[in-house]
């Protein structure tokens, strides 16, 4: 791997602290105007009339690199590649290779065959995450209890094991739906 795509990290300094608050405050306010004209970024060279046009994707990125690091965030960029192969689908969701491959075998995680290798859409996976994630949140409103002082603990229990069941039938269901 070269240098230039090696991961790095950006730590916020103090004596930049002012100038990043700045280029926050310009890009949100733009982004905030609501026109009907879709704003333009430029970068601008040394030589005048020396500029380019940022693509909407590196001005997303720049808005979060200025947001991370007006929070005192470090920012780290690290370039990956469009296909995965499932060890890598497998560090990014944090689950073991052969988690990975039983979610393909599944038909829950989209893959490409390149020769006897498996490969996954970075795409593919990230919306994999972020469905996986709405799930779980879901799961976890689904088995909130509050609980005042005033509660009858045993009527809680009930409610916690009524949740669990609910939650636990729509996984079956689930699951039975996904072998069809």
């Amino acid at each position: 791997m070269s240098a230039a795509l090696a991961p790095h990290t950006y730590l916020p300094s103090d004596a930049a602290t002012e100038q990043i608050a700045e280029v926050r405050s310009f890009l949100k306010a733009q982004g905030a105007r609501g026109t009907d004209v879709t704003p333009r970024y430029l970068l601008v060279g040394s030589s005048e009339g020396e500029q380019v046009e940022l693509p909407r994707p590196i001005y997303e990125a720049l808005l979060l690199v200025a947001d991370s690091l007006a929070a005192g965030k470090a920012v780290t960029v690290a370039p990956e590649a469009t296909l995965l192969t499932t060890q890598q689908a497998a560090d990014l969701l944090g689950v073991s290779r052969p988690t990975v491959v039983r979610l393909i075998d599944a038909g829950s995680l989209p893959s490409e065959r390149h020769g006897n290798r498996r490969r996954i859409r970075l795409g593919d996976l990230l919306s994999y995450r972020e469905q996986r994630r709405a799930e779980q949140y879901a799961m976890l409103a689904a088995t909130a209890v509050d609980i005042d002082d005033e509660d009858d603990i045993d009527q809680v229990r009930q409610h916690l094991k009524d949740a669990r069941r609910a939650v636990a039938s729509r996984r079956r269901a689930a699951a039975s739906s996904s072998d069809d």
